[in-house]
């Protein structure tokens, strides 16, 4: 197989120079001497934090990038001792990294994947969020890599498959939990974003914003048994607390992920406004402007962000309860945002985005119910009192139809739904109507003893697939059910669907 071409971030080195002559040295809430340390003392170059500093700067992951259409790429999965945060640590990696490649294509582009797994446990891929088939060799999430084997995936994307941050994972039944934690997964980008903003904005500076977590026990990720309110580290791009340096007044566009397994994110930064221009990879109609993200496990949001006055502040993520039989989250630092240098004019952030679908008025084909429940242990898990089995189809879905469908939670925590295959609206949440200008999503919360509304478009794909919480904790421990999307008059020879 071809090696792919492999796009570097600059050296720190490189990084720090270029700030340091815009101007960093003009008072932005470190010395001189602090920053010149944190960009040119061998720590920082090895990406280690310094002494006195925040941390390293932050470095986005390197990307595998397609060319002529096709991504043609290559993923080893093996147990190795790496950096993962400020330490030293065994993690289940891909390609030898706990951040590994970032794969970025375009709409229409063929992905072709050689997965290889060195584990000693078996294991598969999920390309989280993107709209392709269910069906082997694409997006079959019921295929197992077992020891030694290698599995060559292949995805179509469609010609307008919507432009964003997506991310691939782990999802092997049963496991799921401990493969993400330990390290397996990364980010994947559909470009074109860009090019829905105004000429202005469409060069401005990019940022990958992965986070993921994790527990350490002696020299290694612990994996197993994996405790949600455990105390947990939390890294950006597999970096403790990096360094993020931007302009006063200027525009960066973030790309923010959880890419765990298990963890909410609660995400606010001091001063400052995230301007939401797409979630879970599909761009909004109308941006919409927050002071605080919630971010459950698997979620993404592109948003931009600006510049305000020259100095310190911290990116971080607020506490936040998941219930009385869930996890008290803890608030913590992610990275330290430096603003200064030669301030720039605040650019207009738009309104209106990106035409897309709503299905507010959409005619209803059929409508279905979910309900979450687990036991008093919390250790078994249900959708409909009913634990995940493979071979069982639980739900049947016909191809081109609109679906309405109630999302329950009748347990004392909050879990979240994840759906393969095709993003849906979030119509209501506890009875309160959602705005269509940005309600379309592939994962979201469902509060505790609440409900959620949402509507499902089956578009392009047809074939067996899952839905989920995405708390995969839960999920492996049996709150997942099998979704059979079946082509236009069909539907009545198959087992009727809920």
């Amino acid at each position: 197989m071809t090696r792919p071409i492999t796009r570097f971030p600059l050296t720190l080195t490189a990084i720090g120079l270029a700030l340091i002559v815009a101007g960093l040295a003009g008072g932005v809430g470190h010395t001189l001497a602090e920053f010149y340390r944190a960009a040119y003392s061998p720590a920082a170059e090895s990406g280690r934090p310094v002494p006195g500093s925040a941390g390293p700067l932050l470095q986005d992951p390197p990307q595998l990038v397609s060319r002529g259409g096709v991504l043609k790429a290559a993923i080893v999965v093996e147990r190795r001792k790496v950096p993962v945060g400020d330490r030293q640590l065994y993690a289940t990696t891909y390609n030898g990294a706990y951040m590994p490649p970032t794969l970025r294509v375009r709409p229409g582009d063929r992905i072709d994947l050689t997965m290889t797994n060195k584990t000693g446990k078996y294991t598969n891929l999920h390309t989280h969020g993107l709209m392709v088939s269910p069906r082997a060799p694409a997006d079959d999430i019921f295929i197992s890599i077992k020891y030694g084997q290698s599995y060559h995936y292949a995805y179509q994307l469609p010609r307008d498959h919507p432009t964003g941050t997506y991310w691939y994972h782990s999802h092997a039944d049963m496991l799921s939990a401990a493969q993400v934690a330990g390290g397996e997964s990364g980010i994947i980008v559909v470009e074109g974003l860009r090019r829905h903003l105004p000429p202005a904005l469409r060069h401005i500076t990019e940022h990958t914003i992965a986070l993921k977590d994790d527990q350490v026990e002696g020299d290694a990720i612990k994996t197993s048994p994996l405790s949600i309110g455990a105390p947990t580290n939390r890294t950006v791009n597999g970096q403790q607390n990096p360094v993020i340096h931007i302009r006063p007044g200027e525009t960066q566009l973030w790309r923010l992920a959880n890419i765990g397994a298990n963890i909410y994110y609660k995400l606010h930064l001091p001063g400052t406004r995230f301007h939401v221009i797409a979630q879970d990879g599909v761009p909004v109609r109308r941006i919409h402007a927050e002071d605080t993200l919630l971010i459950p496990a698997a979620a993404r949001f592109d948003v931009l962000v600006q510049g305000g006055a020259a100095g310190t502040t911290r990116l971080e993520t607020l506490p936040y309860n998941t219930g009385p039989a869930g996890n008290q989250l803890p608030r913590a630092d992610l990275a330290t945002v430096v603003t200064g240098g030669t301030p720039m004019p605040r650019a207009a952030i738009p309104s209106g985005f990106v035409p897309q679908e709503d299905l507010s008025n959409a005619k209803i084909a059929a409508r279905k119910t979910m309900v979450y429940t687990e036991n008093t242990a919390g250790t078994v898990f249900y959708i409909n009192g009913r634990t995940f089995d493979p071979k069982r189809t639980d739900f049947t879905s016909t191809l081109g139809t609109v679906e309405e469908w109630t999302v329950g939670n009748n347990s004392d925590e909050d879990h979240s739904f994840h759906l393969h295959t095709d993003h849906f609206q979030l119509m209501s949440t506890n009875g309160k109507t959602e705005d269509p200008s940005h309600s379309v999503y592939d994962t979201v919360n469902v509060p505790r003893r609440g409900a959620v509304v949402i509507r499902v478009h089956f578009t392009k794909f047809t074939g067996r697939t899952v839905l989920h919480c995405h708390i995969l904790n839960h999920e492996d421990m049996g709150m997942m059910a099998v979704l059979d999307i079946v082509p236009p008059h069909t539907h009545q020879q198959k087992t009727p669907g809920k």
